[in-house]
């Protein structure tokens, strides 16, 4: 049994296809095949079950696979320990993030990650949370930024800031008129919310439950930026996440913002990997970075004050 095996076996398990699994492996499908031929040789069971158009893994097959991605995955720490001994800041990070929050926290801290570890490459993956925190398990990713809480005893939490949450509304909304809000004054509203898997919604969905708001039937959007215009065409209102409000990100026409009053829903933002990592001590360093966002992209009411020239000269007519 060598390294070369197990990852095919890993390969095979997750392309559940000779083709894709060999192509994922940088071999020929008759090579992977044979390999795979002589696992279950020298092991002595089946782990595969061959039909004419797909691959099952058999349940010893599974369970094998499953640990060898966890050999492999060591073997990869292994690797990592040597390189960080030589050079602890270079090297490459493989980092996942969910996209409610990436595309607007990214371009604030990747210029600094950049001036703070020259030598780094840093790899994002964008993607839910439930996908992402099954890489970070698999050992296919290093490091992963997601909101809190995330019940895992295998993962350290690196907590890195709270982000408060704004109320977007149309310009002629009655809510358009408040300076700021309680949550209280939610109730009987209804929210344009995300689909199902995003976490904003899981977060949207408990405020609307503190304050007695509700979802909107018949519309969920997949993106923030589809909720953003929906509010600006006069469908509804919604909760926006407070960098997703700020610079470089465009201002929209119609998308009237109010703060909270106190402490505001929010969010809590962390970093997290595997407490097995051999990384840990640089991920520590990494996430500080992180945790140095300027006090001013994070404040709710500096926010509202970069609403569109038309929705200011329209408060000031109030």
């Amino acid at each position: 049994m060598n390294l070369r095996d197990l990852r095919y076996l890993v390969a095979l398990a997750e392309h559940r296809h000779f083709g894709r699994a060999a192509a994922a492996s940088f071999v020929s499908q008759p090579t992977l095949s044979t390999q795979i031929k002589k696992l279950e040789d020298e092991l002595g069971v089946a782990l595969v079950e061959r039909t004419p158009r797909k691959v099952l893994l058999t349940e010893v097959g599974r369970e094998i696979a499953q640990r060898a991605r966890e050999v492999l995955n060591e073997v990869d720490q292994i690797k990592a320990i040597a390189r960080r001994t030589l050079d602890p800041e270079s090297g490459t990070v493989r980092l996942g993030i969910f996209p409610t929050l990436g595309p607007y926290l990214l371009p604030h801290v990747v210029p600094r990650v950049r001036e703070r570890f020259p030598r780094l490459e840093l790899l994002l993956v964008e993607e839910k949370t439930e996908i992402v925190l099954r890489l970070l398990r698999e050992g296919k990713l290093d490091a992963a930024i997601l909101a809190l809480p995330v019940h895992d005893d295998q993962l350290h939490a690196e907590f890195l800031f709270e982000e408060p949450f704004l109320l977007a509304v149309p310009e002629d909304h009655v809510l358009s008129r408040r300076k700021a809000l309680r949550m209280d004054d939610l109730a009987d509203q209804s929210l344009l919310l995300l689909d199902d898997g995003h976490c904003l919604r899981d977060q949207a969905l408990e405020v609307c439950h503190l304050s007695g708001a509700n979802e909107k039937s018949g519309f969920r959007a997949t993106s923030l930026e589809t909720l953003r215009q929906m509010v600006a065409a006069n469908v509804g209102i919604t909760l926006l996440p407070t960098l997703a409000v700020q610079p470089p990100v465009a201002q929209s026409d119609n998308v009237h913002l109010v703060a909270f009053r106190g402490h505001a829903p929010s969010r809590r933002i962390a970093m997290l990997w595997r407490k097995s990592s051999a990384m840990a001590g640089f991920l520590k360093k990494l996430a500080s970075v992180f945790r140095e966002l300027p006090q001013a992209l994070l404040d709710a009411r500096t926010a509202t004050a970069l609403a569109p020239a038309a929705n200011r000269r329209s408060r000031a007519h109030r």
